[in-house]
Order: C-alpha cells, then sequence, then structure tokens
C-alpha cells in the first residue's frame, strides 16, 4: 500500500516528483522520499511523515537531476520512520517498492554472507543489495530477471542505476504499475491518478513483467526476458481536477455529493422513458447463471452483504458472499453457471484481485464493480460495472459505498427481470422509486446540528454497538466501521436479533447503542431486541424514517428519522446519519479524517 512514481526526462525531474507523491499520498503517508541521479551519483532525500514534510527538506528544493524516483509509505516492515522510509539504495542502486517480500528473511541471511550491509528493517532493502550482487556478474536485464526470480511475494518495483544515468527500470508483479509517455520524456507509477497531469498515454504491466524506461523510448519484457510488444491506452485527455473547495475534509465533501453518485448511476443505467435498464454487452444470457458469489474486503464486503439481501428478495438465484482473503485460501469449487462478482473502489485491492485471479485460472464469469476504470480488477474481469462516483479521496469509503450497493441494486433488479423473477409492474415501480432517491437522499443530509450534538457521547465511551436486522444489518456493519475507522472508538455491528446469544453481556450503563429501525418487515422484532439493550442500560440512538406511526417504545435516549421511500432504498438513507456520525466523532477529537492512522485508501498488500 505505497505509491511510486519515475521520471526520465530531459529536465530537472524533482518538483514533478513531489507533485506526483501528493496525488498518491492515499497509498500512504507515515513517510515520503525521492533519489535523483546527479553528476554520477544517487541523491536520495527521506523524511517520516507526509510529503509536505519531504518538499519543505532543503535538500529537496536544491535536488538536481533529470532522471529520477519516489515514493510514499504504508510500512508493512519497520517502523514508519525516515531510516526505512523509500528509496533504499547502496552506492549503485536506489529502488522504491510497494508490496510484501515474503522471503525476505532468507535473502536478507544470504546477502549478509556476502558481506551485503543492512541500514533498515524493511523487506525493501534486500532488492537493493539482491540487484547489487547479481549487477557483478550480469547485465541490467540478466540481473533484473535474476534478481525477480528470487522474490517471493507481491511488488511493484522503480530501479535507478548510478551507472546506467539513462534509464529507469520497472517491474511488477500482484501490485500495480502504470507507464506513460510525454514528449522527451517517460513516466513510472503506481497508477494513471498521479501520471494523468504529465500524460494521458499509459501501458500497464501484467503480472511477471518489466521495463526499462528511456527519455525517448521504452522497452518491455516477459518474466523470461523476451521483448515484447505492449499496447498504449489514451485516456480522457482532460484531467480530472478535485479538491476541497470550501469544505474542511474531502471525506465530508464526498458525503455531501452522494446525491450526485446516485444521480450519475442512475443515469449512466437507466432508461427512465421506457422503464428499462441499460447494462449493455453482458457477456451471458440469463439462463446460463444459476447462481452469484459477490467478492470485497472492508467497505466493499459490506457492499456485498447488502447486495446478497436483495438478490435474495429480487431474484431466485443462489447468492453467496466472501471476503476476498478467505476466498482465495479455501477449497472452492467454481461452477460454470455461477457468476462471480468483484466489488473495489480502487480496483487494485490486492485480495480481491488475487481472488479474481483465482476464478481467471478456473475459467469461471467474472464481473468488476470499480469506481477506477482502467484498474487491474477491471481489465482483468470480463465484465465491468463503473459505479461512476468520480474520484474519492478520503480513506474512509462514504460516496463509493452508495456508489456500489446501488449498481449492485440494479444489476439485481436486471437480472430479476430478464430470468422473469420480478413482474414488470412491481419492476416499474422500483424504477420510479429509484428516480426519487437522489432527492430523498439530499434531504437526509440535512441533519447535521442533532448528530454533532450526540457525537459527544460516542467519544466519551469506551465503545459501542450499531444493531439491524435484515436490510439494516450490513449497514449497521457499515456505521461500526467507519466510527472505527475515524475516532478510533471500539464499535461491533450486529444482528439484533443475536444480541441475546453473547454480545448482551457487553451492554453496561450509559453505553452508546445505534439501533437502526425502519418501518419494514424486520421493525417490531427490531423494537424488541431495541427493549433488550435499554434495560440493561443502554443510551439508544434510534434511527428510523419517518412515519405518522409513533416509535412503540419508551426510554430511547436519542432518534433520528431519514425520509421514507420502498425497503430496498432505505438502507442508502440509514447510512447517511452513520458516515456523519463517525465524521463529527473523529471532528471533535481533532484527527486527520481523510488520512486515519495506519490506513491506506488503496490496499495493495495482503
Amino acid at each position: 500500500m505505497c505509491g511510486i512514481i519515475g521520471i526520465n526526462s530531459n529536465k530537472p525531474v524533482s518538483a514533478n516528483i513531489i507533485n506526483s507523491l501528493k496525488k498518491l499520498e492515499y497509498r500512504g503517508y507515515d513517510s515520503a522520499g525521492m533519489a535523483t541521479l546527479y553528476n554520477g551519483l544517487i541523491n536520495e532525500v527521506k523524511s517520516e511523515g507526509r510529503v509536505e514534510n519531504l518538499e519543505k527538506n532543503s535538500l529537496v528544493q536544491n535536488m538536481e537531476g533529470t532522471i529520477g524516483i519516489g515514493h510514499v509509505r504504508w510500512a508493512t516492515h519497520g517502523l514508519p520512520n525516515s531510516i526505512n522510509a523509500h528509496p533504499h539504495s547502496s552506492q549503485n542502486v536506489s529502488v522504491v517498492h510497494n508490496g510484501i517480500i515474503e522471503n525476505s528473511t532468507i535473502l536478507k541471511k544470504f546477502l549478509i554472507g556476502k558481506g551485503h550491509k543492512f541500514k533498515s528493517q524493511t523487506d525493501t532493502e534486500v532488492i537493493v543489495h539482491l540487484i547489487t550482487e547479481n549487477l557483478k556478474t550480469e547485465n541490467i536485464v540478466n540481473s533484473i530477471q535474476k534478481t525477480l526470480k528470487s522474490l517471493h511475494g507481491s511488488f511493484a518495483l522503480g530501479i535507478i542505476f548510478k551507472d546506467q544515468p539513462d534509464l529507469i527500470v520497472g517491474a511488477r508483479r500482484g501490485s500495480p504499475l502504470a507507464v506513460g509517455y510525454g514528449p522527451n520524456e517517460n513516466y513510472l507509477g503506481s497508477d494513471s491518478y498521479a501520471l494523468k497531469s504529465m500524460t494521458n498515454k499509459i501501458t500497464y504491466l501484467n503480472d511477471g513483467e518489466f521495463c526499462i524506461i528511456k527519455k525517448d523510448y521504452v522497452e518491455f519484457f516477459s518474466e523470461e526476458g523476451t521483448k515484447i510488444n505492449k499496447k498504449v491506452l489514451e485516456l480522457s485527455s482532460t484531467e480530472e481536477k478535485y479538491d476541497k473547495g470550501d469544505y474542511k475534509h474531502f471525506m465530508v465533501k464526498e458525503i455531501e455529493e452522494q446525491p450526485n453518485t446516485i444521480k450519475n448511476g442512475i443515469n449512466e443505467y437507466i432508461d427512465m422513458s421506457n422503464k428499462d435498464i441499460n447494462i449493455y454487452n453482458f457477456p451471458w444470457r440469463s439462463d446460463e447463471i444459476s447462481s452469484i458469489t459477490l467478492i470485497g474486503c472492508g467497505t466493499a464486503y459490506h457492499s456485498c452483504l447488502m447486495a446478497k439481501y436483495w438478490f435474495e428478495e429480487i431474484t431466485s438465484l443462489d447468492v453467496n458472499i466472501d471476503i476476498a482473503s478467505e476466498f482465495r485460501y479455501r477449497k472452492n469449487r467454481f461452477k460454470k453457471d455461477t457468476l462471480y462478482v468483484f466489488v473495489s473502489q480502487s480496483g487494485e485491492t490486492a485480495d480481491t484481485y488475487a481472488a479474481l485471479d483465482l476464478c481467471k485460472q478456473s475459467g469461471v464469469k467474472t464481473c468488476a464493480v470499480v469506481n477506477v476504470v482502467e484498474s487491474s480488477i477491471a481489465r482483468d474481469s470480463e465484465f465491468v460495472l463503473p459505479i461512476h462516483c468520480g474520484i474519492e479521496i478520503g480513506v474512509a469509503s462514504t460516496k463509493a459505498f452508495l456508489g456500489q450497493i446501488l449498481i449492485l441494486y440494479i444489476l439485481a433488479l436486471k437480472l430479476a427481470l430478464l430470468r422473469k423473477d420480478i413482474e414488470k409492474s412491481n419492476f416499474d415501480k422500483k424504477i420510479d422509486d429509484l428516480k426519487n432517491l437522489p432527492k430523498l437522499v439530499e434531504k437526509t443530509l440535512l441533519i447535521d446540528n442533532k448528530i454533532q450534538s450526540i457525537s459527544n457521547t460516542f467519544n466519551e465511551a469506551k465503545g459501542s454497538m450499531f444493531l439491524g436486522r435484515g436490510f439494516s444489518y450490513p449497514i449497521a456493519l457499515e456505521g461500526a466501521l467507519k466510527l472505527k475507522e475515524l475516532s478510533y472508538i471500539h464499535a461491533e455491528g450486529y444482528p439484533a436479533g443475536e444480541m441475546k446469544h453473547g454480545p448482551l453481556a457487553l451492554i453496561e450503563e450509559g453505553m452508546p447503542v445505534v439501533v437502526l429501525a425502519p418501518r419494514d418487515n424486520y421493525y417490531k422484532k427490531t423494537i424488541s431486541n431495541m427493549q433488550e439493550v435499554i434495560a440493561r442500560g443502554a443510551k439508544v440512538l434510534l434511527i428510523t424514517n419517518k412515519s405518522k406511526d409513533e416509535v412503540i417504545s419508551e426510554n430511547i435516549w436519542e432518534k433520528i428519522e431519514v425520509e421514507s421511500t420502498n425497503e430496498d432504498l432505505l438502507p442508502f438513507l440509514l447510512t447517511i446519519p452513520l458516515q456523519k456520525l463517525a465524521y463529527y466523532s473523529a471532528l471533535k477529537k481533532g484527527y486527520d479524517i481523510d488520512k486515519p492512522r495506519n490506513l491506506a485508501k488503496s490496499v495493495t498488500v495482503e
């Protein structure tokens, strides 16, 4: 979960490396560094903390060189300090790395035996010394090929050499890496977002491939060291600019953008005039699919769980969900009539990509629901459903979550119609309800004052619980995750009916408990479960939807009412108060909301 940039140019590169690292900081922000070649030497500068710390370093401000590499780090091996920051360099070689080298301990012992001395605690430094060792007897291509064969694990690498002042080497296995093309300069980057300010012409490396980047051309090699040709993709020529505007944080801006997220998704996929869903070029007939397996991590996994309820409610398909990191290590029995759906905001989530790769090897049907259409998961899936929510900078996902569940709901509706699992009149009614959803989300966003005052109680508590049943259960999980991510408060999401099977023992006087109880089929049962926690002294925050009927309960601490719509769509509205609760809790604690500790936006390591 680190960011890599490399630039080979005919003019100084340090300023562009810094600007690119700022764009990559969502991938890691515990340290940053860069190295350039100048006057026959590797010039390396590293700083603990954010890219702005690196930028302020006087050595960077005076840094020369027309070829260089840079890095933002999310620590895996070694403390997040300047010594462990990348690049890591020997006298002859400098390396930036995203990924994990699983056999680093064995390689380190071998290299120490050869006389190499290590300065850091990282796994990355073994790559530096391994290349240095191999260069004693091999040329550049052979030494890189030999090094890559020795490495077990995942990596994206950017490498410069003191004795080769005209080239950068890039290599990939598992972690994403792209090459960009410009006039009299070429680039290496973890993703197109970092490169797009400099070029819209991109080539993506596939697993096992490596490349040599010169100022005026790029050579690509297979894992075996054979030269190969690669396609150049042309991205949109207009760079997508995204800043906080008048908002204090990206996260709150992205929460407020959710009506547009929903609107964009609806406009993209739904033909309102003909009451139909436009999913073009779907590569399979509906009768070729008898079951669906939904796979994701974190918030994306909660999207999958939400979709499971919809698919079961609307279609006759068998539905399974799986956490990607578990799926890939289980003994799966792949079925040709199962559609495997992979959900990821970045499209680079390492565990999800590995699960997709496993499915591809087994020759089964694969579909991606992603926000970044140029991503690895999108490129390697047979079919892609983009969520069209625009750039999301905040590490704790908000608008991407609503975008994911919207597209999964639309897919469920489309398959239900094709399979004749839903009456056309019912389908038309659900399409009409979707049309009104952006306005309902907009109205539900107007709850700030009450949420701000409520957040104090959560900040003072040692823990909290989020309860829901049916459609509300995945939202309870997501609400608890948001509070954990941003406020570092212990929070757990549970099915409300499970409380009496153990978790009720945790309830004590004054503990805040969020109960999601919309007026749906589960309402009365959920209210009964709510009474159980009230009786044990919990302070209950009830979140329900507006109704003429009074809540059939006493002793509720606080109540928030969202707008009303059909049961399918209530989860979209219930999500919003939970996002705002997490935001205001973190705001009052003075935490870094857009970049919470220990986390990164694009999770490209296992």
